[in-house]
């Protein structure tokens, strides 16, 4: 019997160890995502503001001549994506830095024009979901008449969206817009879905 009970005991105080073990690396786990997630927002927040010191570096005629060899970093900005409704300020790298791809960035399709072309095409993509990357996750939450703006090259371009649709995904995407508009066009994956949505929005404004 006195046996009986030890080993119910042993076994008891064997499951509480487990339980406590789980608890202790679940608050981990739980710890380092905050702590990571933390720390990447920190870290986006210093680029953006390094972005905006060397524009008006630019303004003011105060830039250095850097090596044409410097590797571009991960938050190395050309420009910043800013859309109110959902919260979004995200910078963009060049179109020729091995971190302009949806895996880092918001990315530059290859073959847009720049902002600052008249009547130009400036495409944007990003992941939705759930991950770290997924920048375009509130994108279906957008409609038609939202604002969206873009500050690249010492201007700030003002755009509002005037058409949403979607598309299968192919691997391919056609964009329905006006050829005597400078446009913007965000596209990313509909969520559980083989469908891709695509947001386009013409400049309204241009402001220095």
């Amino acid at each position: 019997m006195k046996r009986l009970r030890k080993i119910k005991n042993s076994r008891k105080n064997r499951l509480l160890i487990v339980g406590f073990l789980l608890f202790i690396i679940g608050i981990s786990i739980v710890s380092f995502n905050f702590i990571t997630k933390f720390n990447i927002q920190n870290e986006e927040k210093k680029a953006i503001e390094e972005f905006y010191i060397q524009e008006e570096k630019v303004e003011n005629n105060e830039t250095t001549i850097e090596s044409e060899n410097k590797t571009q970093g991960k938050t190395d900005y050309i420009g910043i994506l800013k859309i109110p409704k959902i919260n979004l300020i995200r910078g963009l790298v060049s179109p020729d830095s091995k971190y302009n791809n949806v895996d880092y960035n918001i990315q530059i399709i290859d073959g847009s024009d720049m902002p600052n072309v008249t009547n130009g095409c400036f495409i944007l993509a990003a992941h939705s979901g759930n991950a770290s990357i997924s920048y375009f996750k509130n994108l279906d939450k957008l409609s038609v008449g939202d604002s969206i703006s873009l500050d690249y090259a010492n201007n700030t371009y003002n755009y509002k969206i005037v058409n949403i649709y979607e598309v299968e995904k192919t691997g391919k995407v056609k964009i329905e817009r006006e050829y005597d508009k400078t446009t913007l066009v965000l596209i990313t994956c509909k969520h559980n879905t083989n469908k891709q949505i695509v947001l386009v929005a013409n400049l309204m404004e241009e402001s220095e």
